[in-house]
């Protein structure tokens, strides 16, 4: 079975939108498509033909662009059941424990939620690969907009027992900004520092951040590193305010 090929797309002003490409069936999938005329043109310079959308929460700049890319290709739209109600381009529902597939690549469904009430992530175990949304940033989690410190240390928890090459594949840009507070809570984390320096120095490049891997983030994230559901919304509150 051929490698997945994944894309990023860069969008707005830190937005990733993922486009996932499997070159035995041709099968070409769009994880939280803000926009729409950047994927379209991204998968067309390649000459893939988009098949499914796969959304991890309801936020505009991880659906905006679903109407028109089903417009334009015919594909089919999947995402969480919890918020069908809030994305009505939804064809297919699902939850934790579904499985859905990318021609003969298989991801389970993980029902991750904190940052929104349903939010969900699609790991492809055979592929060392998580697309996690808005769940787990580099060195970050997401705010808690509609759930608990303690479902997100309930997230973390169960991404940390993933392998460390696992690539996870989130939706932002944040990393800069992660690392810089991310030093103020684990001072004492050499690595930490030492990704600091070079997320500096990629990001003066104009290079990208993401993906990141579970073992870096096991290395230096602060909310995955959390020892308890208290102290991770502890911090998530200083950076919020930070």
């Amino acid at each position: 079975m051929a490698a997945l090929e994944i894309v990023r797309i860069p969008v707005l002003s830190d937005n990733y939108v993922w486009l996932v490409h499997d070159p035995d069936s041709g099968a070409t999938m769009v994880v939280d498509p803000a926009v729409a005329d950047p994927v379209l043109a991204a998968a067309a310079g390649r000459g893939w033909t988009i098949t499914d959308i796969w959304n991890t929460h309801w936020h505009p700049d991880h659906t905006g662009g679903n109407a028109a890319i089903k417009d334009a290709t015919g594909c089919t739209i999947t995402g969480p059941a919890a918020e069908y109600a809030r994305i009505p381009t939804l064809d297919v529902q699902v939850q934790g424990g579904d499985a859905v597939c990318l021609g003969d690549h298989v991801a389970s469904v993980w029902d991750v939620p904190a940052h929104t009430a349903g939010h969900i992530a699609y790991h492809f175990a055979d592929d060392a690969a998580i697309f996690v949304g808005d769940t787990m940033f580099a060195m970050g989690c997401g705010r808690l907009f509609e759930g608990t410190a303690e479902q997100m240390f309930t997230n973390m928890q169960k991404l940390g027992t993933l392998d460390d090459a696992t690539r996870v594949y989130c939706a932002h840009e944040y990393t800069l900004s992660n690392a810089r507070f991310a030093v103020t809570v684990d001072p004492g984390n050499a690595a930490l520092a030492a990704r600091l320096t070079a997320v500096e120095a990629a990001r003066a490049a104009g290079q990208a951040t993401v993906p990141t891997s579970i073992g870096e983030e096991r290395a230096t994230n602060p909310f995955l590193r959390a020892p308890s559901a208290a102290e991770l919304g502890r911090i998530r509150a200083l950076k919020d305010a930070a």
